[in-house]
């Protein structure tokens, strides 16, 4: 089995499309988070809230043909690759086309806007409206084609489709691709487009924040007076190698994935449950031969939700020990659903390289209930650390905790 590196790292969010930008952010401890006007028309909607990029667009050099298959979610995922790529100093290179890379990438689904137009065709029964790249952009796999179709990727295919662990699982899945030598280089990543629709369904089960007249006061993981999650959107690509090939090109190295696990509750579609989630970490401490007091942080999925702050902070507890360094990037740029795995990876590797901490934002008064953690507030925390786990949950009982070793 061979070792797996990670060689390039780029992502997008409402905090910026570069880490020298969305550290500024993490450093001055504000959120991103904004009332969405355009929600105003939806009855019924209790939440205003969101976190959406502001400033994304879509560079003018990229060819029509993509431009015309891909939503706005694969443009997200194709581009947080293509600048992974500059960084890994990959890009354009032919060895990306010889079969042996290739491509694990995810999102919750795909874009929204020809999900409505093949809905309006079922209602009027007419194809008033539909194209033939509609399907091709709301196709549960349209990030992980449409970023392999772009840089002409000819290895694995490996979509991701499972809410807020599809990052995170794409990550882990190239990882054992690597490992298990079916593959020498790996994109890996999610991606998540904004839009009304994870927001009304969050709203329906009552999960979602109402703090609509004080947008950067929410969301408030692990604290006693959150009142539930925001959306966000996103995008982040890891460029994962097999050792042996980033050295032989004297790749640059900023991280070794030692450990991975995936597995299910088995029991309630989006009832968390703590015993499956403890399971996953064991699972990825053994994976990665390692004892719980090796990990310094844990980047947390922290949503800011009762049941799923208070299960996965016990578990944490339970699993690793009272006292753990652990904190939530979703405080900063609100539930990123399909992106959240890969874009709180790229930043717990970015931030364990630099040896600092964000805290949680608006995290004031931690919920008694929550697990006996080290709840990293204010100016964030200087850990000298050399693993960091990145864990995330999802809809079905899906749950997932990755373990990076800083390279030196």
């Amino acid at each position: 089995m061979g070792r797996v590196v990670v060689t390039g790292m780029a992502g997008i969010s409402a905090l910026g499309d570069s880490w020298e930008t969305t550290q500024q952010r993490l450093r001055a401890g504000k959120n991103a988070v904004s009332r969405i006007a355009e929600w105003e028309a939806f009855e019924m909607l209790n939440t205003r809230l969101g976190a959406p990029i502001e400033d994304f667009e879509v560079p003018a050099y990229y060819p029509r043909k993509l431009v015309r298959s891909a939503g706005r979610v694969s443009l997200l995922a194709v581009r947080a690759s293509e600048m992974a790529l500059i960084e890994a100093g990959l890009l354009g290179e032919p060895s990306l086309q010889d079969g042996r890379a290739g491509v694990a990438y995810g999102s919750s689904l795909g874009s929204l806007e020809p999900i409505r137009i093949f809905g309006k065709m079922l209602e009027t029964s007419s194809l008033q409206g539909v194209t033939s790249t509609a399907y091709i952009q709301f196709m549960a796999h349209t990030t992980a084609v449409n970023v392999a179709l772009h840089f002409g990727l000819k290895g694995r295919i490996i979509p991701a489709s499972s809410a807020c662990t599809s990052g995170s699982q794409s990550i882990g899945y190239a990882y054992e691709a690597i490992r298990y030598g079916k593959q020498k280089l790996m994109l890996a990543g999610g991606a998540e487009e904004f839009s009304v629709a994870p927001a009304a369904v969050f709203d329906t089960l009552f999960a979602t924040s109402c703090k609509n007249d004080c947008p950067q006061s929410s969301p408030r993981p692990f604290d006693k007076e959150r009142d539930g999650l925001v959306t966000g959107e996103g995008a982040a690509t890891l460029v994962l190698e097999d050792e042996a090939h980033a050295k032989a090109r004297g790749a640059k190295i900023y991280a070794e994935v030692v450990g991975f696990a995936t597995n299910s509750d088995g029991r309630h579609i989006t009832q968390p449950e703590k015993t499956t989630m403890a399971v996953v970490m064991r699972q990825a401490l053994e994976d990665a031969g390692l004892p719980p007091e090796a990990i310094g942080y844990v980047s947390a999925h922290g949503t800011a939700t009762a049941q799923g702050d208070i299960a996965e902070t016990q578990a944490t507890a339970e699993v690793l020990g009272i006292g753990k360094p652990i904190s939530s990037m979703k405080s900063y740029v609100g539930h990123t659903m399909g992106a959240c795995g890969a874009l709180e990876a790229w930043w717990a590797i970015e931030m364990m390289n630099r040896g600092w901490f964000a805290p949680t934002v608006n995290l004031e008064q931690v919920d008694p209930e929550c697990g006996d953690l080290d709840y990293i507030v204010g100016g964030g925390r200087e850990i000298q650390t050399e693993y960091v786990m990145s864990n995330n949950f999802a809809f079905g009982g899906m749950n997932t905790s990755l373990i990076f070793r800083r390279f030196r």
